[in-house]
């Protein structure tokens, strides 16, 4: 699967800073200390409904891993997947009376033009659980046979995990069991269902069922995969037994991401999965989760279309802290786009300034220190504020900001053309 054209990064003087990042595992911010090229896998969308803002503030957040890893020097392994198949998929397909697969490919591309749009560094591999079936099979098959998943005792040829053989379940999320079997529920699981070995067992593969769109899974019968396990082989297989970052919004702490975990250290016996699980926080309106279920979705392709540049968009989601859930509001853009004027009047050409250099020493020691962007844009801030007031006599500094929060920041302060 093809992703999208990736933005020019200036290059900056100097190494950037290590980058110390909160692991929800451990509750707390520790360095992050790749061996070799940094690798990171991020969870990507289920295509049945266009892009919101709560997908681009989480691809932000990664985004900005991948600049500070870049800027450190590091070769960034970064691997997306695309869910272009699940009941979501399905359901919303069904109820617009659409195909699904053509549903699920408009999306993806209108994914792609929105993450082109807010300069999203591209991953290196953008995969398709669909073009990841073989893989899955070879996989599960292989876990039925070593006896780490079973088939239920139906008719129906679904495929589990059972949770026994992997005695460090829990350990991502610090749930207790009450809490995971809500969740479970409420997030795709089926701890109701009967036959299973215990309630919390994921599916790995799900049998064949009428109107619904399978594949040859020999030798597990046709069907199609679980979403837990299609992220952890497309890892597996593409990165390898050890992540240094798995990303994605808190959302998919439980079950998604404590799944796939104990999906790949069950399969690999190396653990744990990731060094860092990091989660961006949810954005809400007027108050609650900004979600498909609850139809208050904010879409970026909508605010484009409403020539709101995208550059304000990057700078609103980035105004607070990417671990806190926060609110979307219009006095939130425009902050931004007074914001995105201000620093480009300050950068324009023939300007001069206090020292650049200051500027990017203070937003390569923010963003290092956990992707603190509110510090990163007040450093910022305060040198825009210095320009527009006369002071400061060092010609280079307003190209230098400029490219400093072009590499650092994704923010690009040349005007788009047309406006």
């Amino acid at each position: 699967m093809d992703s999208w054209i990736a933005p020019q990064v200036p290059r900056l003087p100097g190494v950037g800073r290590p980058l110390s990042l909160y692991d929800s595992a451990r509750r707390g911010a520790h360095p992050v200390r790749p061996d070799g090229p940094a690798r990171m896998y991020v969870c990507g969308i289920t295509p049945y409904d266009a892009t919101h803002l709560g997908h681009g503030a989480t691809m932000i957040t990664f985004d900005l891993v991948n600049r500070v890893w870049r800027d450190a020097g590091y070769d960034v392994r970064y691997v997306q997947n695309v869910t272009d198949i699940d009941d979501p998929l399905l359901e919303r397909a069904q109820r617009d009376r659409e195909d699904w697969v053509v549903l699920a490919m408009r999306e993806t591309a209108l994914f792609r033009e929105d993450m082109e749009s807010l300069r999203i560094i591209p991953p290196e591999r953008y995969v398709g659980a669909v073009e990841s079936i073989p893989a899955i099979v070879d996989r599960v098959a292989g876990m039925v046979e070593s006896g780490v998943a079973y088939r239920l005792a139906d008719d129906t040829g679904d495929v589990y995990f059972d949770l026994s053989v992997a005695p460090r379940f829990g350990y991502e999320s610090n749930l207790d069991r009450e809490a995971m079997l809500a969740l479970f529920g409420e997030r795709g699981g089926d701890p109701a269902r009967p036959g299973k070995r215990d309630p919390l067992d994921p599916l790995l593969w799900r049998g064949a069922r009428d109107r619904e769109p399978s594949w040859d899974g020999s030798p597990l019968g046709p069907g199609r995969p679980g979403w837990h396990i299609e992220c952890a082989v497309i890892a597996l297989d593409l990165i390898g037994a050890r992540l240094d970052v798995q990303g994605g919004g808190n959302d998919l702490l439980f079950p998604h991401h404590e799944m796939s975990a104990a999906h790949a250290e069950t399969l690999t016996g190396v653990a744990p999965f990731a060094s860092h699980y990091a989660h961006a926080g949810m954005i809400g309106l007027a108050g609650e989760k900004m979600s498909k279920s609850k139809g208050n979705l904010v879409f970026v392709s909508r605010l484009r279309a409403d020539h709101v540049d995208p550059m304000a968009i990057r700078l609103a989601l980035m105004a607070d802290h990417y671990r806190s859930d926060r609110q979307w509001t219009d006095d939130l853009l425009k902050v931004a786009q007074q914001r995105l004027f201000h620093w480009r009047e300050a950068t324009v050409a023939g300007r001069h300034g206090p020292d650049g250099q200051a500027v990017l020493d203070a937003v390569r020691d923010r963003l290092a220190d956990d992707l603190d962007t509110p510090g990163a844009l007040q450093a910022v801030d305060a040198w825009a504020d210095a320009v527009l007031a006369g002071e400061g006599d060092d010609d280079a500094a307003p190209e230098l900001v400029a490219r400093t929060v072009d590499a650092l920041l994704g923010i690009a302060l040349a005007e788009p053309a047309g406006r």
